[in-house]
């Protein structure tokens, strides 16, 4: 098995470089292989006659471009996709069989494609919205598909709610509007007829669902699934992607601004950072829960609308993945690509969570329809390890199988392809023990709709809870529906009276009357103000002109630079700028092209005599980075053409004395990224 491995993968491009073709300099031909003479014209009788039937040129070439578009996923259609490594930090013999998981020394390829839930193929990368977290490990066993998103739990606990959830969030049928948007009546009018939603919308209505980058967001299995030794012994697993750079979003003002500044902006960081070098790092984390555990907790772990409380159970640091390469084509790899979290491999397998059962069914289901009958023969799907069995046919079929035999049992090719026992690698379904009567019901332990919610809401800080307030105050002011923003109301009094009250009055409905619960428990894992913070790869938009002290310039930027940020540098049109001792930068975007919302933060040099235009557009970009609490330096120059703003000396905003003490001090505060303080007291 090892040398099929090595075979498919004995370089950085991996299996999809055998079906890779440059056509540069090439001869042009057919599908079937014919060379073309001629590619302008159609074959005609006489110089003006028609189009001759017989034309298999143009047949072929019209008929493939009629069908280029495959039918886009009904969710998860906007979506942008890497490739890359995935190493096990220790084995995890002691949990799991599964070969990936047991050598560290063992390097596993990947596919990721990141994605949003609700909107179209073209819909604004940064709405706010569910991201898709899924990916696939080719791993010498078969692939593992570990499809999730960036929040760790979901909407609905039965699988069988999961299209009226989804005809609910899509645009409302009489007028297909809005797109990827959740601010309207069918959406809303879902959550408050179905209150195990309750959890999932705190998440929603935070800044999770607005993420800096892809690269910037946390990942979730979201289901309970099993691990399985060698032994047999089954524990209980929850899957975590932590991103090394840290968990950061934007905020609600931004998000919506960057939709027309840069609608791709989440594919371009991603697709430009790979680029770059600056391959994109995960670490997978497990929480483990063993098989006699199972009922010791106030929640049920089966329930996919609750989280297990990292205090609790803590998340195992194992593994690191990175993305290190883009694909080459992003139709034939990230389109095509078919994840679903039934494609698991021996040492994983599944919990009775009845979300997870329904998603087993549904997404290989979709992909036999979008993709194809024989969708894991693409390159993109396809495994590094052998595949044999007696399947044969079927639309798109890739493989040419030889023999008369496609059956089993069979004496003509003497029994073959073989079975192979478990303990030679072949699949077990873990044994866990079934029992009860046929019901359509809720368990019992199911219907606690508001304690996750409420411990959710507990552990924002304030700035994370005015955001949530002010999600739900502008998405239920979207709500036509006075009742429908009622009903919504009453459900957040169940969570929190200060909350409810709090929207209620924004969005012209009554205050709920209830009950307040008094207990106040939180965890500090589930607030963003608690994550890790690093300047790495963060961009700084360098506003600059001609005459800038070229010397000081020079060593600030290459300090800038070897701290690991990225510089942009913005002026009023492309070409070279000079400063003194002959010191030269080219402007890569202009205060046209570019935009306040691409930088995360701004490093306003100027020069000896900036224009009135480059002053007045300078200050209107500082305008915009301040209002969104971003970090903003100025060298004395600089200074000078913002200080009417009167945000010298404000939090964040640091003018450059001394060089190296400017960049210290700058760094620093790119780090912070956001000084909600400029606002907010007591932050």
């Amino acid at each position: 098995m090892a040398k099929d491995q090595d075979r498919y993968w004995n370089d950085k491009d991996h299996q999809l470089d055998k079906f890779t073709q440059d056509n540069k300099g090439k001869e042009m031909s057919s599908n079937e292989g014919t060379k073309i003479s001629n590619d302008e014209n159609t074959l005609k009788a006489g110089l003006r006659g028609p189009t001759l039937h017989e034309d298999f040129l143009f047949q072929e070439k019209l008929a493939h471009f009629d069908r280029e578009r495959i039918p886009e996923r009904v969710v998860h259609a906007r979506g942008y996709g890497a490739h890359g490594e995935f190493q096990v930090y220790k084995s995890l013999a002691h949990l799991t069989k599964a070969s990936f998981l047991q050598d560290p020394n063992k390097i596993t390829p990947v596919f990721v494609r990141f994605s949003q839930v609700a909107g179209s193929r073209g819909a604004n990368e940064t709405n706010r919205d569910v991201r898709g977290f899924a990916t696939k490990f080719y791993t010498d066993e078969g692939n593992f598909d570990l499809v999730g998103n960036n929040i760790p739990v979901f909407f609905i606990q039965d699988s069988i709610k999961f299209p009226d959830l989804i005809h609910a969030v899509k645009p409302e049928p009489h007028t297909e509007f809005p797109q990827g948007q959740t601010a309207h009546d069918t959406f809303w009018d879902f959550i408050g007829s179905n209150t195990e939603s309750a959890h999932m919308m705190m998440w929603i209505m935070s800044d999770r669902t607005i993420p800096r980058s892809f690269r910037m967001m946390e990942g979730f299995g979201v289901h309970t699934f099993r691990l399985v030794n060698r032994e047999g012994t089954s524990h209980f697993v929850k899957f975590h992607w932590k991103p090394v750079l840290g968990a950061h979003s934007f905020i609600w003002d931004e998000a919506q601004k960057l939709g027309g500044a840069d609608p791709d902006f989440h594919r371009r960081d991603l697709y430009n950072n790979i680029e770059m070098g600056n391959f994109v790092e995960y670490e997978l984390g497990l929480q483990i829960i063993s098989e006699d555990d199972e009922f010791m907790f106030d929640f049920d772990i089966l329930d996919a609308t609750k989280l297990w409380p990292e205090e609790e159970i803590p998340v195992q640091i194992v593994g690191k993945m990175t993305l290190n390469r883009n694909v080459n084509n992003v139709f034939a790899e990230t389109e095509q690509s078919a994840l679903h979290p039934g494609q698991i491999v021996p040492g994983i397998d599944f919990s009775n969570d009845p979300l997870l059962h329904g998603r087993i069914f549904s997404y290989s289901d979709t992909q036999l329809y979008r993709v194809g009958t024989n969708y894991q023969e693409l390159p993109i799907n396809r495994p590094v390890c052998p595949i044999h069995n007696n399947q044969r046919d079927g639309q798109g079929r890739i493989t040419i199988n030889k023999g008369q035999v496609a059956y089993h049992k069979n004496y003509l090719a003497g029994n073959t392809p073989k079975e192979v026992p478990p303990r030679e690698g072949g699949f077990s379904t873990y044994p866990s023990t079934v029992e009860g009567i046929k019901v359509r019901k809720t368990a019992p332990s199911f219907e606690d709709h508001y304690s996750q919610a409420r411990l959710f809401w507990n552990s924002m800080s304030p700035v994370e809870k005015d955001h949530i307030i002010q999600a739900f105050s502008f998405e239920l002011g979207k709500v036509e529906t006075v009742e429908v923003r009622q009903r919504v109301v009453n459900m957040l009094g169940k969570i929190d009276h200060e909350l409810a009250a709090l929207v209620a009055k924004e969005v012209g409905v009554k205050r709920p009357n209830v009950s307040q619960v008094s207990v106040q428990q939180s965890s500090a894992a589930l607030s963003l103000m608690n994550q890790p913070r690093y300047p790495n790869t963060l961009r700084v938009g360098v506003l600059i002109a001609d005459g800038f002290d070229g010397d000081e310039t020079k060593y600030v930027l290459s300090e800038l630079e070897e701290a690991g940020l990225e510089l942009v540098f913005v002026g009023e049109r492309l070409g070279d700028v000079e400063g003194s001792d002959g010191v030269k930068y080219s402007i890569d975007e202009t205060f046209l092209t570019g935009s306040p919302l691409l930088y995360d933060g701004l490093y306003v040099i100027g020069g000896s005599d900036p224009s009135r235009y480059f002053m007045r557009k300078t200050r209107n970009f500082v305008r915009d980075t301040y209002n969104h609490f971003k970090p903003i330096g100025a060298t004395e120059e600089g200074a000078v053409i913002i200080e009417q703003m009167n945000i010298i000396g404000k939090p964040g905003v640091i003018v450059e004395r001394e060089a190296s003490a400017f960049v210290n001090e700058f760094v620093t505060a790119m780090a912070e990224m956001r000084f909600y303080s400029r606002v907010y007291r007591n932050v």
